[in-house]
C-alpha cells in the first residue's frame, strides 16, 4: 500500500515490514526450549528456533527478518543456519520488550513489525500476511493478532491442559468490531456443555504492531493483569492501546505452540500433516 504525503500527491515509499523473533534460553515452564529438536515430516530434526525463523522466510512482504537473543548458544545456531542475530539485554520481560530492545540495537528500519514468537513454528505464512494486510489497509491500527475458532476437540485439548495445571494456549473475546476485549490462559467465555459450537477463540502468539505503539509500550511499567496473567499483550489494553483480532481458517494439524514438553509431539505430528520437512 502506497501513502500520500499531505496534498501534494507525492508518493512515499510502501511501508517496510520487519519480522523479529524474540527467543530466550530460561523459560520457566520448559528450560532451553528454543533448542530442542523437532522432527519433520522426513524425519530429519531441526531446533525449535530454526523451524520458527524458516516459518518467518516463508511470509511474503517481508524486508528483513532478525533473531533477537540475549543468550549465545541460541545466537550460535541461528547464525550457523544462517540467520541474522541481535543480541538483546537480558532484563527483557518479554518478547515484546525483546522486539523493541531488538530494534533499537541493530537500527532495525521498519514501520511495521511483527513479533513471531520463538515458540510459534506452525504459525502459517498467512496468518502473518493476514496482520500486515490489515495494519496497511486501517492506518489508525496499531496492533494485530490472530485467532482461531476452536473445534471442539481443541476445546477439549485446552480444557484438558487446564485440568493438569498447565496453560495450553490462550483464549480471547472481543468486541463487535472485531478488536481484543481481554486474552487470558483460562478458557473463555464459559461454555455450558450441551454447546455444540463453542464460541472459543484460540489466541496465536504472533503480533503485528506499528513502530510508534511498540514505542510506547516499552516506555511503560507492566500492568497488573500482565504480571497475574503473564500475557504481555494485556499492556496494550492497560494502555488504552486496541488490538484487532484477525480470524484465520484452521490450517492442516492446527496450531499449537510448544509451551510444554508435551507439545512437542503435538507439533511434530502437525509438521508431518503439513509436509514440512
Amino acid at each position: 500500500m502506497l501513502k500520500l504525503v499531505g496534498g501534494t500527491g507525492v508518493r512515499a515509499q510502501p511501508e517496510r515490514v520487519a519480522i523479529i523473533i524474540p527467543a530466550r534460553f530460561d523459560s520457566s515452564r520448559f528450560p532451553g526450549k528454543p533448542l530442542v529438536p523437532l522432527r519433520g515430516a522426513a524425519g530429519a530434526a531441526k531446533s525449535l528456533i530454526q523451524r520458527s525463523w524458516e516459518a518467518a522466510c516463508a511470509v511474503g512482504g517481508v524486508a528483513e527478518i532478525w533473531i533477537a537473543t540475549d543468550d549465545d548458544r541460541i545466537a550460535d545456531t541461528a547464525r550457523c543456519f544462517g540467520a541474522q542475530v541481535v543480541r538483546t539485554p537480558a532484563d527483557c520481560r518479554n518478547g515484546t520488550e525483546r522486539c523493541w530492545a531488538a530494534i533499537r540495537e541493530a537500527g532495525i528500519d521498519a514501520d511495521i513489525v511483527v513479533n513471531l514468537q520463538g515458540d510459534s513454528p506452525l504459525t502459517p505464512p498467512l496468518a502473518v500476511e493476514a496482520l500486515i494486510e490489515a495494519l496497511l489497509a486501517e492506518p489508525h491500527l496499531q496492533v494485530a493478532t490472530p485467532m482461531i475458532r476452536c473445534s471442539p476437540l481443541q476445546l477439549d485439548r485446552l480444557s484438558a491442559e487446564a485440568r493438569l495445571g498447565r496453560a495450553g494456549g490462550t483464549t480471547v473475546v472481543f468486541d463487535g468490531g472485531s478488536d481484543a476485549l481481554y486474552f487470558s490462559k483460562r478458557v473463555i467465555p464459559y461454555v455450558p456443555e450441551r454447546w455444540r459450537e463453542p464460541p472459543v477463540h484460540f489466541h496465536l502468539g504472533v503480533y503485528a504492531y506499528r513502530r510508534a505503539a511498540l514505542a510506547e509500550y516499552a516506555r511503560a511499567e507492566p500492568s497488573p493483569l500482565e504480571i497475574v496473567e503473564g500475557l504481555e499483550q494485556l499492556r496494550f489494553l492497560h494502555c488504552g492501546i486496541g488490538i484487532r483480532m484477525v480470524e484465520i481458517p484452521d490450517p492442516a494439524g492446527g496450531v499449537w505452540e510448544v509451551n510444554n514438553p508435551a507439545d512437542i509431539v503435538v507439533v511434530e505430528a502437525a509438521l508431518a500433516e503439513r509436509r514440512l520437512t
